[in-house]
Order: structure tokens, then sequence, then C-alpha cells
């Protein structure tokens, strides 16, 4: 496939054509394209097995491609890794966090492993510890954090070298609803702030919902649908209106009238299909009231991503790298 481009001329951030990755006879990815903008969050969700980690391997520099083009940061992958490798974080499910190191010891690890020089590197961990609200807890050994604060300082460690994409894998696993959303908040900042893009892999589809300016969504190792959260939630059906009635005689009059899909006569509720949106809505209202039926309780439901990925996805997921090294990373999501 010819390189992807904008209608302007300019390239995506994340450019990738043809990805195919196999195993042996196995094949883990079977021409995947990408193309992700600048200073943007872009989820791939998919089962295990799909291929998500075989994608991140390639993605960052890992494992090579069988066939395919990738451009990061205007860098070609397979011309210029190095050049990837310097414009790429990685922040992965498990925390590479030295727990017998302090919090700012872990960041001035990883200043010096970048070969900052020692203005530079004390500068930056402050700028950083400061940033993600680890100030207080500079000076403790990491061991003692609580698991929000360990993603944090992860996330921290990520940021010192600046990357401009970063690879996050699971970042709110285990976390308490309260720290899940101090960790949305700050990812929403690096992309707010500083334009860093994020390749977000997550098994929680609330997260993704919340994040991502687009979705991919992988099965077997091929895409099969690709667009932001409210496009993907147009193309599955699932959208009904529940309608609980007052009392019994209510629920007679309307349950073989108003086109219901299911019936509980006990909870005296309905379920009707909403394949007109507003309209059919609307014409249940009508009838309703034209009616003087009275109800107790009416809701509608629209199609989340778990419909999504339940109808798009297969129900057999592939045995992603079962000859090859990332089998065991993916079988552990």
């Amino acid at each position: 496939m010819s390189n992807t481009y904008y209608r302007d001329g300019t390239r995506p951030f994340v450019s990738v054509s043809g990805l195919r990755k196999s195993y042996g006879a196995h094949r883990v990815l079977d021409g995947i394209d990408l193309a992700i903008p600048q200073g943007s969050v872009f989820s791939l969700l998919g089962p295990n097995g799909a291929g998500k980690t075989t994608t991140v391997q390639i993605l960052s520099t890992l494992i090579k491609p069988d066939a395919g083009e990738v451009w990061v940061a205007g860098h070609e992958l397979a011309r210029e890794p190095d050049a990837v490798r310097a414009a790429i974080g990685v922040t992965g499910q498990f925390s590479a966090v030295d727990g017998f190191l302090t919090g700012e010891e872990n960041l001035r690890l990883m200043a010096d492993l970048l070969h900052l020089g020692r203005a530079e590197g004390r500068a930056r961990v402050r700028e950083l510890l400061e940033r993600f609200d680890l100030a207080g807890a500079a000076r403790r050994p990491a061991a003692t954090y609580s698991g929000g604060m360990r993603r944090r300082l992860d996330l921290a460690m990520t940021m010192v070298g600046t990357p401009r994409l970063i690879f996050l894998d699971e970042p709110t696993t285990g976390l308490d609803p309260r720290s899940r959303r101090t960790m949305w908040e700050i990812v929403r900042e690096l992309v707010r702030r500083d334009g860093v893009t994020i390749f977000l892999t997550t098994q929680y589809l609330e997260e993704a919902d919340e994040l991502a300016d687009r979705i991919a969504l992988l099965s077997q190792g091929r895409l099969v649908a690709e667009g932001t959260p409210q496009e993907l939630k147009r193309m599955v059906p699932g959208g009904h209106i529940v309608v609980r009635f007052a009392d019994a005689d209510g629920y007679r009059r309307a349950a073989g009238h108003v086109g219901a899909s299911s019936c509980d006569e006990e909870a005296l509720t309905v379920q009707i299909p909403d394949a007109g949106g507003v309209r059919t809505l609307r014409g249940l209202l009508e009838w309703l009231d034209s009616h003087a039926v009275e109800v107790a309780e009416l809701s509608v439901h629209s199609p989340d991503l778990d419909d999504v990925f339940l109808t798009l996805t297969s129900d057999t997921p592939a045995r992603e790298g079962a000859a090859g090294p990332s089998s065991t990373q993916e079988a552990s999501r």
C-alpha cells in the first residue's frame, strides 16, 4: 500500500500500511492500516489474542514486521528505528517502578539513563514530581506508594525523556474509581498541554469511551471497525426503550400495542426496540398519552462500546503468538 497522507499533503503522526506478522503458519496481523493524528488519543481494542500486543511491539521497535510500512513522528521505522525510539515512550501494564528506590530516585535514574545533564535532570525531576502530585512523597520508597501513586510515578518516568508518542498499556488496571479518574485527567492533560499522542490499549471499554478520539477494533489480526466512539456505537443495533407501568391495567393495555420485543408481567415492564430514535420515542409517548396510560418509569438505552465489542469481534479469539514471543503477554490480558 502507498504511503498514507491527509488531503493537505501532511502525513499522520503515526502511519501504518499493510502491517503483517506471522509466527510459523499462524498469522497474527493480517494487513493492518492505521492513521493517528498528532496530539490525540487513539485506542486499540480487541479480545485476547486479537493482535494488540504484537501491534504495539512492532510500533515500539521491539519486534520486526514481516511486511508493511510504518512511519512514526516523520521517521520510517524500518530505516530509522533509533529516531523512532527517541520519539516514543512506553508505560506498560506492569509497573517499571523500583520499589526500593524513592520516587525521586526512580526519576533521577531515568534522567541518568537518558544522559540528561545534572542540572537539567534535577530540574526535570522536580517538575515531574510537582506535575504528577508526588512532591510530598518524593523521598519515600516507592514500595510504600498506593497503586494510583505508583501508576503516576510510572507515567512520570516515561515523561522524563519528553516523548512525543506514549504507548499506554492498561493504565488503570487495579485502581479504585477515584484513582482511575485522576489518571484519566493526567492523560487528557498530556494531550492538551504537551501535544503528546497517546496509543492506548485497555480492556475497560468505558476508559476508551472516555479518553479516545478514535478507536480501532481488532479481531483475529484484522481491523473490523475504526472511528470515533459515537461512530462505532451507530454501527450496531441494540437501542431500546424500557417502560414500567404504574398498574397492571396499563401494562395489559399497552403490552400488545406498542411493538414490545419482550414483556415482564410481574415487573409490569415492556422493552421496545428503538429503531427510529426520537421518532420511536415520540410515537410511544403520543400513544401513551392518547390512551391515558400511566407510566411509573421510562428509560432510553443506547448501544455502548460493550455492544460494539461483542457484535463486531469474533466469538473465538485467535491464538496470537502461539509460536512467537508475544503469546505470554497477550494471554495475560
